[in-house]
């Protein structure tokens, strides 16, 4: 597949996004595909660079899900429309109206000294609201472009429990909103929120493909925290994809086999036995927040049946 000119970025910062990979991974995607199935589709940068005819974005967050559907029901204008009345409502900063001098502050220290009492009601509220309420997604996503690191995380009680961060709905954020959900629009999507184990790749049509970008098992990063993804977890995917390659159906598995010493012996294995493709890809975490515990070296590869 070739590289789009301009890649698009998601607004979402989810743990383990593939954007910064993406010029590696698409020219080893399929050149032409009926259906995309992204079974494990975060912030949905994967998606919304891919060209095909339809597209099935699934994943276990369902907060997630939920708001991705909403900025493609909404549109960008609509969207941004309900997040600036959040703003407003709540009295957050809003740096594309007024400098860092309004607010008493600067770009070295950011805007958190200004925002950080808001923007914990702002979370309190949040927290305390259904997600039948009209409102909630358009405060989930306030609270996320003010939170640490514009990142999703929740406690085991559910509750979303990020501090403020250092940045606010910049004119640099409402221009990646805007092309992130003109692409949406643009694609025929339809979203699931499931294990990846109940995605029926049965009714998929011919040429359809699967990209697989699952919590890395050797990976210290906040989805595997509490034994968010394990050896069993592992072994059931490989079994789907195995199932994938018996239908025909073409797959692209994004992990690692090396992280610090650690190594992914499960993986290795089913690669040796399957004699899948393997390919190296250049991924640097020293500088991310990506595998934040895990910065230095780690072992990327995609795997294709093809």
């Amino acid at each position: 597949m070739q590289v789009p000119l301009n890649l698009i970025a998601s607004p979402l910062n989810y743990t383990g996004g593939k954007y910064k990979l993406l010029p590696q991974i698409l020219p080893l995607f399929p050149e032409q595909i009926s259906t995309f199935v992204d079974i494990f589709c975060g912030g949905c940068n994967v998606t919304v660079n891919v060209k095909a005819d339809n597209y099935i974005c699934n994943d276990r967050e369902s907060h997630l899900i939920g708001l991705l559907k909403k900025i493609k029901t909404d549109g960008c204008k609509k969207f941004s429309q309900a997040v600036d009345s959040v703003i407003s409502q709540y009295g957050l900063s809003n740096s594309a109206l007024h400098s860092y001098d309004f607010y008493n502050c600067n770009s070295s220290s950011g805007l958190g000294p200004y925002n950080k009492e808001i923007f914990m009601k702002l979370r309190e509220d949040f927290n305390s609201s259904a997600k039948i309420d009209e409102n909630y997604n358009y405060l989930f996503f306030t609270l996320l472009v003010y939170s640490f690191n514009n990142q999703i995380r929740f406690n085991s009680e559910g509750q979303y429990n990020l501090p403020v961060g250092k940045r606010d709905f910049n004119k640099k954020m409402r221009i990646k909103l805007d092309l992130f959900a003109d692409s949406l629009n643009e694609r025929k999507i339809k979203f699931s929120n499931k294990s990846f184990e109940k995605i029926d790749c049965k009714s998929l049509p011919e040429n359809s493909f699967v990209y697989a970008d699952p919590p890395y098992l050797i990976t210290t990063a906040t989805y595997n925290e509490k034994n968010g993804w394990t050896n069993e977890d592992e072994n059931s995917l490989l079994g789907y994809l195995e199932n994938l390659n018996s239908r025909r159906i073409k797959f692209a598995l994004s992990n690692v086999l090396v992280s610090n010493g650690r190594e992914n012996t499960i993986l290795k294995d089913w690669i040796n036995k399957t004699g899948f493709e393997c390919h190296k890809i250049n991924a640097d975490y020293h500088n991310s927040n990506y595998h934040k515990k895990d910065k230095g070296f780690a072992d990327e590869v995609l795997i294709t049946n093809y």
